[in-house]
């Protein structure tokens, strides 16, 4: 059969280990671990448990190199609706010192097309208490999605005394908030976000790499993806 022609039904697919840009994703496949084909693009998925998927340029999805095996302890292919074994858990504590009395948040943005339907994600931790906040903000672009993230994250925290450290694994939004990039677009929410940000005593946003095992950071993506996946179930 042409795989250009296939029908393809996620839900009976296979799903293999590939590289998007940056990133590791799980690709719909075929009984031999080939990618489906439809229309020059394939179906990718951040998560095989994350609902939302995406379709991509065929062009743009590579094999993995050798240096991305080295943790990866999957199957070369998994059965949709199975889990693939799980890497290790980095636990951000001893990444950048936190300390015990310190406000822990992970933010993060989702886009499905680019601009398209876009949500946001925040998880926030102090001491033995958490917070879950996953909003679907209409049509946007992924780099808004991201700084409206932060920006709302800031916007729920009352206490302005304390430590806060934030992790995000976008460096668009590192960049023009603590790097110094210059803003060419969305220049408003960037600096009501700057203008928040000098409101806290002790406030610092961290880079982590997205989609690498980290706990709060798979689960602010999963706060962010679910909020366009509810809001499409909902229309």
């Amino acid at each position: 059969m042409n795989k250009e022609t296939i029908e393809l039904k996620p839900k009976d697919c296979n799903w293999v280990r590939k590289r998007f840009k940056k990133n590791k994703v799980w690709v719909a496949a075929d009984q031999d671990g080939n990618a489906l084909i439809q229309n020059n693009k394939v179906l990718i998925k951040y998560q095989l448990d994350q609902e939302h998927e995406y379709w991509v340029k065929a062009d743009t999805v590579f094999e993995l190199q050798a240096d991305d095996l080295i943790h990866e302890t999957s199957p070369a292919t998994t059965k949709t609706g199975s889990r693939p074994a799980k890497a290790p858990r980095i636990k951000p504590e001893i990444l950048h010192g936190e300390e015990k009395n310190m406000i822990i948040i992970f933010t993060d943005g989702a886009s499905s097309g680019n601009p398209g339907p876009s949500g946001i994600g925040v998880f926030m931790r102090y001491g033995n208490h958490e917070r879950e906040i996953s909003r679907y903000i209409g049509n946007s672009t992924n780099n808004i999605a991201e700084l409206t993230a932060i920006k709302t994250a800031l916007l729920e925290l009352k206490r302005t005394d304390l430590p806060i450290l934030i992790y995000t694994d976008s460096s668009y939004a590192c960049g023009l908030l603590i790097n110094g990039w210059k803003a060419k677009k969305n220049i408003s929410l960037i600096n009501s976000i700057k203008q928040l940000m000098t409101k806290f005593k002790d406030l610092k946003i961290i880079k982590v790499k997205g989609h690498s095992g980290l706990d709060g950071n798979e689960k602010a993506d999963q706060l962010a993806t679910s909020a366009i996946t509810s809001q499409k179930d909902f229309s």
